[in-house]
């Protein structure tokens, strides 16, 4: 076996796609989302365990070259995907119910987990602090719509819960990022602020910059949406719209970075949110053009790669060193998933009661919200890109920097921990709310199991609906979601 110190990052992104293509197929035998196992591999060859990929790699430290770029693309794509589905005309569709729902259950969820966190804050301080809270609180929002979509179209679910729960989960991760841009925006100005970077926190901090933030961000993306939607106008071939397509992506993503320097040289007192950014860019673009969804289709084949390489990625980074370390962070993880699954829950079924759903609504939608995957890993990822930058000042203390990138290594250790519960757990669940809600026929279980028996060793086709690449958030859930209506 090559040592890891001699592997470079080419040779790490070679390696980290053989073994995530290998365990896409142990995914599809033992039916779970392929975001899972790709997880697992990043956590076994990362530089924690195996160690194929290194350390210095992965940040781009004494010259390795580092793949922290590929975060930074596959975010602005995870976010280009989420905004393609904002099209005005099917959120006319979805109806009143199911945005009030969503709008429920994503704030409940985020009140529920920055209460609990920021009490656990002041019980262990020295594992919990406010501003992981607050963006744990953030990230609660997200759900994974693949991994919910793929029961209901595996198991062929129709009624009530299903055709509630489709819009639902595509509307979700938008709130949660526009959530997600504020918390970060309040929790990483009370931290530079106890760091000693940018004096005292004031109301500009916490509330003007922030919101000018999210403001800027969309009227940026709504501009490069803009732009591209011209794009078929003068280029005609499929090769040439894919390739203007992902240029949009890549200049919000330059445009973001181009306000990060301009932050840290005191140009700007605020900065860009990528995943806005992007997911504004990819709203105008489906709003201005009907030729959206066809371009979409040569995009859906270029990002996949990128993707499963951002969450194998994404799980190396992940130290199971910690658990030993601070046995008290499972505490954390634990009322974290505990408290987000309680405000999805009970949010859900405020917004069903206020909106006078049937009862069914009430008692299984928000269990099939669960699930969590790609869209909390960005998040995550973003805020320990930021929390890192702001480390790298130039002149705090050792302290003060030992604080900054802790806070992203919780967080990004909290999610990673609990994304692999909720996708392990979540299918699992939603399939049982909706066999309860008797939206999957007693005949379709029958099959299943079955089939299930009949091909124990290997996977046929009738099994292969699970989405294989993104697990989360991805262009290609427009598609999906018009199929399981039509189903």
């Amino acid at each position: 076996m090559i040592p890891g110190g001699y592997i470079n990052s080419l040779l790490a992104i070679a390696i980290a796609l053989i073994f995530g293509l290998l365990i896409t197929r142990l995914m599809k035998v033992i039916g779970l989302p392929n975001v899972t196992g790709y997880l697992i591999v990043g956590l076994i060859i990362g530089p924690h365990a195996l160690g194929l990929i290194s350390e210095e790699v992965l940040s781009g430290a004494n010259g390795a070259g580092g793949l922290d770029i590929v975060s930074t693309v596959a975010l602005g794509f995870i976010g280009f995907s989420i905004g393609v589905e904002f099209k005005l005309s099917h959120i006319k569709e979805i109806g009143k119910s199911a945005i009030t729902i969503t709008f429920f259950q994503a704030l409940t969820a985020t009140l529920f987990v920055d209460v609990g966190l920021v009490a656990l804050s002041y019980a262990l301080p020295s594992v919990m602090t406010i501003y992981e809270a607050l963006i744990l609180g953030a990230i609660a929002t997200a759900t994974a719509p693949a991994a919910t979509l793929m029961v209901v179209r595996q198991y062929k679910a129709k009624g009530i819960v299903t055709s509630t729960l489709l819009p639902v989960v595509a509307l979700d991760d938008a709130v949660g990022l526009i959530v997600f841009a504020v918390s970060n925006s309040i929790a990483l100005s009370l931290a530079n602020s106890a760091a000693g970077i940018g004096g005292s926190v004031s109301a500009l901090d916490i509330v003007v910059w922030p919101l000018l933030e999210i403001l800027c961000s969309l009227v940026i993306g709504a501009g490069i949406g803009a732009l591209l939607s011209v794009v078929p106008r003068f280029f005609k071939s499929r090769d040439n719209r894919t390739i203007a397509t992902i240029i949009s992506v890549f200049l919000s993503l330059g445009v973001c970075q181009l306000f990060e320097l301009m932050k840290e040289k005191g140009w700007m007192p605020f900065s860009l949110s990528d995943l806005l950014v992007c997911m504004m860019a990819g709203a105008m673009f489906v709003n201005f053009r009907k030729e959206a969804g066809v371009m979409m289709e040569g995009t859906d084949r270029w990002t996949p790669v990128v993707l499963m390489l951002f969450f194998i990625l994404s799980g190396a980074e992940l130290d199971v060193r910690m658990f030993f370390e601070t046995p008290l962070l499972l505490v954390c993880i634990v009322v974290y998933i505990v408290l987000r699954c309680a405000g999805k829950y009970l949010g859900t079924m405020a917004g069903a009661a206020v909106t006078k759903s049937e009862g069914n609504v009430r008692k299984y939608l928000g269990i099939t919200l669960f699930p969590q995957a790609g869209v909390a890993i960005g998040m995550a990822t973003m805020c320990k890109n930021e929390f890192t930058k702001a480390a790298s000042v130039v002149g705090i203390s050792d302290t003060a920097r030992d604080l900054l990138n802790n806070v992203g290594a919780n967080i990004v250790t909290i999610t990673m921990c609990a994304v692999l519960i909720y996708e392990l757990i979540g299918p699992v669940l939603t399939k049982w709310a909706l066999s309860r809600a008797g939206e999957i026929s007693p005949d379709m279980l029958r099959r299943r199991r079955a089939t299930a028996v009949a091909v124990s060793g290997d996977v046929t086709a009738e099994t292969t609906v699970t989405p294989d690449a993104l697990q989360d958030s991805t262009p290609v859930e427009q598609q999906t979601n018009d199929s399981a209506k039509k189903e």
